[in-house]
């Protein structure tokens, strides 16, 4: 990566360690990465642990929405958020002019165009709510054949490093299921943390396989490049801002 590119800020929804984030940095490789690009991977300082609840929805909104209101100041081209689940995206829209992007919300518009129905494979069904919430948010119901899980519970520090061999015969397994018997000519990777069974399943499966980290950095960069962003009448800035109040939060 060149110095000087294009800042993307990458926030990490889940705080951890420096060698848990550089596993979550994995997924988009020097080779893969746009030339004039930048992507930072920052972990959030405090929130949740697993995603796994209701509970751990809201911390990741709030804890994500608070590492990145100030991406705009600090010189950043765009934001990039490392969960399907899209947590604070919407919120960071309203407080930001930089294009925001969420892996969930991408990589379910890529699945679109390239099939007709999709499913969003997972690691385990606590996980479901997260993708219950966009799906809902977004409208798009109608072109979800099913929501699978594996039944194994996530690492989202180590990912699936030393679980290869276990979890992606399960992951096919589980993905044959889905074209089999619900019709899915599309298969989403439920978590940026499952990238490392990308290249796997792509090979196994006979239908397209998404990867949401990598679908959703190439999104970010292309908006970036064409100098597109949301819409601020669809996501308008608060007339007030309370920025001092929210970076006092951090704990």
């Amino acid at each position: 990566m060149a110095d000087g590119g294009q800042r993307i800020k990458v926030i990490v929804p889940i705080p951890m360690d420096e060698a848990g984030v550089a596993n979550r940095a994995g997924q988009l490789p020097a080779t893969f990465v746009g030339k004039g690009f930048q992507p930072e991977f920052e972990a959030v300082r405090w929130g949740a642990a697993l995603g796994d609840s209701y509970h751990d929805m809201l911390l990741m909104d709030w804890s994500v929405f608070q590492a990145g209101i100030t991406a705009e100041d600090e010189g950043y081209a765009g934001v990039l958020i490392d969960t399907v689940s899209d947590s604070g995206v919407r919120a960071l829209r309203s407080r930001l002019s930089i294009p925001v992007v969420g892996p969930g919300e991408a990589a379910f518009a890529m699945a679109m165009m390239l099939g007709k129905r999709f499913t969003v494979l997972t690691m385990w069904p606590e996980w479901f709510p997260l993708y219950e919430k966009t799906l809902t948010e977004y409208g798009w119901w109608d072109r979800v054949a099913s929501l699978r899980s594996i039944e194994t519970r996530p690492d989202v520090t180590e990912l699936l490093e030393g679980k290869e061999e276990i979890v992606f015969a399960k992951l096919k397994d589980e993905a044959t299921r889905a074209i089999e018997e619900d019709g899915a000519d599309v298969i989403v990777l439920g978590s940026t943390t499952m990238h490392q069974s990308a290249a796997y399943l792509a090979r196994e499966l006979r239908i397209p396989v998404i990867n949401p980290g990598q679908v959703a950095y190439k999104m970010l960069e292309m908006q970036i490049e064409l100098g597109l962003a949301h819409s601020k009448k669809a996501f308008p800035a608060p007339e007030v801002n309370k920025d001092a109040d929210i970076r006092k939060g951090w704990y």
